[in-house]
């Protein structure tokens, strides 16, 4: 095995054969426009972190998670940029992935498809989990009620007869029927969901845009209902202190505030079934980002200015508020938008991960039965049914919290590859630039970061020494168990050095660099136990790849 195989890169123009309108034209629906990949950016983005994990970020961080939600919207923003600039080059599906193979090479593009697989599959766990709980509670509202034992899972149950407290948890234990010594613990409706979501998906592209964009308009009329409601009901006097637990506890909810966000990179999975994937695509990501932080940083200042952000810690945070403040009538609507939101995202997610192993199976990194079209429904048949089989199994055994964190650091790292592509991406010619500016494809403007970064460096490592004194002096705290705790931020900040230096030799382009910084940056957040489930998650895939991937690869000479 040569090493230099390991970064073998697939050519632009065999990728746009393969997946654009060339000679190995798939047959997938071109039925996408603009508006629909905006929807479905929407559809992705606005769920689980809506409804459920922003309360969980804004009893971390208190009011002052509004900071992180902008400096998430400002790291998704610089790597949506990075997408776009992929989506016009390379308009095929396979997102980060195929980005990665054209620009790192086959080792990366493996790594990134197989982080993906955190992304949208495990990712559909915790919306099933949350889905659940909002639909568990519209069924209270009509006096339907399901057995406690049909309404959580297994894991969960049991951690709340081990900690003695947990209500819903400690009576599915006690009241569960038992089959063989063994209680049968598990989330009905969660499983449900995954299975009809799994059967629309199947069905077509085309049924589940009409869908999804019926859901999208649902939501945001009622989230903007939620909003107008809640405000006047807002106290000022909660928005203080501002930052409770200081910029700590603001950066604690990292996980919960940037897993809001996750889901405008999906929109790129739909290249094949766009109608101009070069102009739409990046369209549609961008104005679902700017709609979506717009919402998220006035609902997070809603909600923390309605109650104490003290109360917040719950998996139902915006009925919770209505419930405290005893607005009986909007935890329907709450239960409503919250149901219909979360199952617009498992609708995308479910969408876009046999999407990228269609893509890893065309290149012979994955079976080549993941790249079947259906005949009849124009979809990836078989992979969509292993996508349903990789959420709904799960389900069964894990919890939520594991999900949320497994999930936020898997697309963290696939967002630091697409912005670090895009930096080592060969330049265009003059023809080709004109070609694009003419046609209306996207590019990213280019910015050169020379003297721009560096002075920005100095400039931060400035205001952050003003503003939190004691900062440099506790993250470059040796003594104990301090190291563990800030050797990401150390890392981080090495890396920043590393990239200043490049900037100045190199003349990089701004905008991706600092798309790779900030998302870094946002790493630094994750708990070390993230990293270890994290490290465990990218071994197996690299023993999958050298067992099989790396042999079957159609840039293999020796199987050519």
């Amino acid at each position: 095995m040569a090493f230099s195989d390991l970064f073998r890169k697939k050519p632009t123009k065999v990728i746009l054969q393969q997946g654009g309108d060339g000679e190995e034209l798939t047959g997938l629906h071109r039925v996408l426009t603009v508006r629909d990949l905006t929807f479905f950016g929407i559809a992705a983005i606005i769920g689980g972190g809506t409804f459920s994990a922003i309360g969980n970020a804004c009893f971390s961080g208190g009011p002052g998670v509004v900071i992180l939600y902008v400096i998430c919207a400002i790291a998704c923003g610089f790597t949506a940029m990075c997408y776009a600039e992929f989506a016009s080059r390379v308009p095929v599906s396979g997102s980060a992935y195929t980005y990665a193979y054209v620009s790192f090479g086959e080792l990366f593009a493996w790594i990134i498809g197989w982080a993906l697989i955190m992304e949208y599959s495990i990712g559909n766990i915790y919306i099933a989990f949350s889905w659940s709980g909002y639909f568990t509670n519209l069924l209270e509202s009509f006096h339907l009620h399901l057995p406690e034992w049909l309404t959580i899972n297994y894991q969960s149950a049991w951690d709340a007869v081990e900690a003695g407290k947990g209500n819903e948890g400690i009576a599915a234990w006690k009241n569960a029927p038992v089959v063989g010594g063994l209680r049968i613990i598990f989330d009905l409706p969660a499983v449900v969901i995954n299975i009809l979501i799994t059967y629309l998906v199947y069905r077509g592209t085309k049924e589940s845009k009409n869908f999804s964009n019926v859901m999208v308009v649902v939501k945001l009329v009622i989230i903007a209902l939620v909003i107008v409601v809640g405000a006047t009901y807002v106290d000022i006097d909660n928005w203080t202190p501002f930052m409770p637990n200081g910029f700590g506890g603001v950066m604690g909810g990292v996980s919960a505030v940037f897993f809001a966000y996750i889901g405008f990179d999906a929109v790129s999975t739909l290249a094949e079934e766009s109608k101009n994937p070069q102009r739409d695509l990046p369209k549609g990501m961008i104005y679902s980002l700017v709609v979506c932080t717009v919402l998220y940083i006035i609902l997070a200042l809603v909600l923390t200015g309605m109650v104490s952000y003290t109360l917040l810690g719950v998996s139902d945070p915006l009925a919770e508020i209505f419930a405290l403040k005893g607005v009986k009538w909007m935890l329907f609507i709450v239960s409503i938008a919250a149901v219909v939101a979360m199952t617009s995202v498992m609708l995308v997610f479910q969408l876009g991960q046999p999407r990228i192993w269609m893509t890893m199976s065309r290149d012979g990194l994955m079976p080549k039965k993941f790249s079947s079209i259906h005949p009849k429904f124009k979809t990836p048949g078989f992979a969509t049914i292993v996508t349903g089989l990789v959420v709904g199994i799960p389900i069964f055994f894990t919890d939520e919290n594991f999900v949320l964190d497994f999930t936020s650091i898997g697309t963290l790292f696939a967002f630091v590859l697409v912005c670090g592509g895009v930096l080592v991406l060969s330049p265009q010619s003059e023809e080709e630039m004109a070609e694009r500016k003419a046609s209306g494809k996207f590019r990213i403007p280019y910015i050169n970061s020379k003297f721009i970064y560096p002075a920005m460096l100095v400039v931060s490592g400035g205001l952050i020494q003003y503003l939190f004194p004691t900062f440099f002096s506790d993250t470059f705290n040796f003594s104990g168990d301090a190291i563990i705790a800030n050797l990401s931020m150390i890392l981080f900040f090495v890396l920043c050095v590393v990239m200043a230096v490049l900037a100045f030799v190199k003349n990089l382009s701004l905008i991706p660099l600092l798309g790779l910084v900030s998302c870094c940056y946002l790493l630094t957040g994750m708990a070390p136990s993230n990293w270890k489930w994290f490290g465990i998650w990218l071994v197996i895939g690299l023993v999958f790849y050298f067992c099989y991937g790396y042999k079957k690869s159609k840039l293999n000479v020796k199987n050519a």
